[in-house]
């Protein structure tokens, strides 16, 4: 009998031999498959309801810890306000009503008013911004350049607000200031006191006081803290000016429409700013920190400072602010500029 099947074996074609090889690989993977079945069954997996902290919403209606973050209680506003912008009024109406809403207010004072912080203070203050629990909500304010939070994985970033101003205004303002003072502290004496200089003759005299130069401000205070942010007349701070006010600020407002800037706070983020509107309308806080004496330039003076690199960029970036805050305004309206714009959820299926 042996013998036969040695004789038939040897007989076979080359098509029976791959037909016998692959039978014999079927068989193989066949149990291979089984006993795989067997293993995993047999596996000590974790029930879905357990896996909440993977970050996502399951099956069971178990939410991520992500869901139980609460806006309103762990609210931060950060205010990186642009000097003489009319940031002293309205951080003042913020004083005023933070014991009633029940927030904090922080002022974050620099060393020599410097408006970028070192790097070891940037760690600090992220961390302090990201875990100070105790005081949220919060509005942090102070004179201080961007800083972008992702860079130091923060999962919630504060929401940033700012002013902006006419270039020229701001300059003039600022030039008067150091020389005058103004009402909000009259008795303190300021670094240029003495100097009765106009803006005009400084300009015509080409005094370092009324450089354009000095414009380069508001640029850098939404570019950050990269190196060339500071670089008067930088294209690519401009550029980063306005891709970070577009995609990193939740409103900028502009010094000429201080109360619709108020306006658009307090129906955004009320948990906040609830109050604000009546407190700047009807208290002595809309216009706080008046300078004491300031001259306009003449029309000479407007088209010699119009000319330069410095204005034009700066001028630039405002009327992109500008651009940006009115359609924010536009679009708080329904098309007939009568009512509030609402929004609905509707066609929910399955029902």
């Amino acid at each position: 009998m042996f013998r036969k099947l040695l004789r038939m074996w040897v007989l076979l074609r080359p098509t029976h031999w791959l037909l016998l090889i692959a039978l014999c690989v079927l068989t193989c993977a066949g149990y291979w498959l089984l006993w795989s079945e067997v293993r995993f069954e047999h596996a000590a997996f974790k029930p879905l309801s357990k896996l909440t902290a993977s970050g996502s919403t399951l099956g069971d209606g178990h939410a991520s810890p992500a869901d139980d973050f609460d806006y309103d209680a762990d609210l931060v506003v950060l205010y990186n306000r642009v000097p003489k912008t009319g940031s002293t009024s309205f951080v003042n109406i913020a004083y005023d009503l933070c014991k009633l809403n029940k927030f904090h207010v922080l002022h974050i004072n620099v060393t020599a008013n410097m408006h970028v912080l070192s790097l070891p203070n940037q760690i600090q203050f992220v961390r302090n911004v990201s875990r100070w629990h105790e005081m949220r909500p919060a509005l942090f304010h102070g004179h201080m350049a961007f800083l972008d939070f992702s860079k130091f994985q923060i999962a919630q970033k504060p929401i940033y607000i700012n002013l902006v101003r006419k270039p020229l205004d701001r300059l003039v303002s600022y030039y008067y200031f150091l020389r005058f003072g103004d009402n909000y502290r009259p008795n303190l004496v300021r670094k240029k006191a003495g100097n009765k200089i106009t803006f005009d003759e400084c300009v015509v005299q080409k005094q370092p006081d009324c450089d354009p130069k000095n414009m380069w401000l508001q640029i850098p205070f939404f570019c950050g803290h990269a190196a060339e942010c500071w670089e008067p007349g930088s294209t690519w701070a401009l550029e980063q000016a306005k891709h970070n006010l577009v995609n990193e600020y939740f409103l900028v407002g502009v010094t000429e429409q201080m109360y619709e800037f108020v306006d658009l706070l307090e129906r955004s983020l009320p948990r906040i700013f609830h109050g604000f509107r009546e407190h700047y309308q009807n208290s002595n806080k809309s216009h706080l920190r008046v300078t004491s004496s300031k001259l306009p330039p003449s029309e000479l003076t407007i088209q010699a400072i119009q000319k330069t690199k410095i204005w034009q960029m700066e001028n630039d970036l405002y009327e992109f602010a500008l651009a940006q805050f009115e359609f924010n305004k536009k679009k708080l309206m329904q098309p007939d500029n009568k009512h509030l714009q609402r929004f609905m959820y509707e066609k929910i299926r399955p029902k």
